[in-house]
């Protein structure tokens, strides 16, 4: 297969579809040639296996381990309470990488229960959140859902801006905390509330469906938001001949191409779907002809026609899982392909990986510190909080 998508764009050359790579095995082929190291292996001949009593030996040989989370307990319940995380990621998460997370998990995991706090996690964090500390991992919108259910006095959102302020609007009385408050959308600030009035003045009398990739003052001003699960059902629930659709120009473009119903857009993308292309999936076939290909609807319309499957990313999790396909490429973000081929391990994925530089700010090291000191806490407006949550709780309301 090509290269993975992120570097290819960053530093594309015209040697990059020379590369190929099989997962299984960790090998590189270079016009088919298999006689080239790869980086991961070759700095895994330096280190030996991954041995947890090895590294629990170091860390009471430590000077520090009088001041470590884990002082005063024996070395089989360091072990059994960080191991079984381990084993369940082990193919996705390199043994050298484990020391510095296991700490953090199972600090993280007791402050959790110290707080009574619930920690969310969207599909696009990396595995050791994701498997790790999420109590509730999933969609967007089954976080939303999820969210309002929760009897916690704290929730931690690992996942962007947008998502804690809609978590807050379903928990109003709640403390909803996010790790790092860089951690934003390219779709979320391509559109502004003053955005939707002025489309609303334009268009008088038609309703405005927002996808949940928004910020509160644009939710605020419309009158149900959507997901990339529920967003054709949502539209057609209306009634009506004619919707404003915001802001993702190319999930509007797929809900077009199902719906009857007029859809005027906007001209946002996401940053992460956008870059992908037809060719790119057209020259993974070539090298793996049984691939199935699935991916998201914010991709491009050549992207979306050269797959074998286009939806949400809970119904790519369902499609691999029911289908449970020889090979698979989703075309999505990185860390998806790494948390459901954890779920999925006879199938193979081929990676494209391109990453969400923002879904990446969050990280266990944030996470902790943001429970632990009860930081970066989510504020609205009362009156954009009140006007917001109706939009997401029609959401809610029609479901999948």
């Amino acid at each position: 297969m090509p290269p993975p998508t992120y570097l290819a764009n960053l530093n594309s050359h015209k040697r990059d579809l020379h590369i190929q790579f099989d997962e299984g095995p960790h090998i590189y082929y270079i016009d088919r040639d298999k006689s080239y190291t790869s980086v991961t292996t070759w700095i895994h001949s330096f280190f030996t296996p991954f041995n947890a009593n090895m590294i629990i030996d170091k860390m009471m040989q430590s000077k520090k381990w009088p001041k470590s989370k884990y002082f005063g307990k024996t070395k089989e319940q360091i072990k059994k309470e960080t191991d079984p995380i381990y084993q369940k990621i082990s193919k996705v998460v390199p043994e050298i990488e484990w020391a510095f997370h296991a700490p953090l998990i199972h600090e993280i995991n007791k402050l959790k229960k110290e707080k009574n706090a619930v920690i969310l996690a969207h599909n696009y964090q990396t595995p050791e959140i994701f498997y790790g500390i999420a109590d509730i991992a999933a969609d967007s919108l089954a976080l939303a859902i999820e969210a309002e259910k929760t009897r916690a006095d704290i929730i931690v959102m690992c996942g962007v801006h947008f998502m804690a302020e809609t978590a807050k609007l379903m928990n109003p009385n709640k403390k909803v905390l996010l790790p790092d408050m860089g951690a934003g959308c390219s779709l979320a600030s391509s559109i502004t509330g003053n955005d939707v009035k002025m489309l609303k003045e334009k268009y008088p009398g038609v309703p405005v469906v927002t996808y949940v990739n928004t910020s509160a003052d644009v939710k605020a001003e419309s009158d149900v938001c959507c997901t990339s699960a529920n967003a054709v059902k949502v539209v057609e629930s209306l009634g009506v001949d004619k919707v404003i659709f915001l802001p993702d120009h190319y999930l509007a473009n797929y809900v077009q191409k199902n719906t009857k119903v007029k859809i005027i857009s906007w001209q946002g993308t996401c940053i992460v779907h956008e870059k992908f292309t037809g060719k790119e999936v057209e020259d993974i076939r070539k090298e793996n002809p049984d691939i199935k290909v699935i991916a998201h609807p914010e991709c491009p319309p050549d992207v979306i026609s050269a797959s074998d499957f286009a939806g949400s990313t809970s119904s790519m999790v369902k499609y691999v899982k029911e289908k449970q396909p020889k090979k698979v490429l989703l075309v999505t973000e990185c860390s998806m392909s790494d948390n459901v081929q954890i779920e999925n391990p006879n199938v193979q994925f081929i990676k494209p990986c391109n990453l969400c530089p923002h879904m990446k700010k969050i990280t266990l090291n944030k996470v902790y510190d943001c429970l632990k000191n009860e930081t970066n806490e989510i504020k609205i407006g009362h009156n954009i909080a009140e006007m917001a949550r109706k939009s997401v709780q029609r959401m809610a309301d029609i479901g999948r």
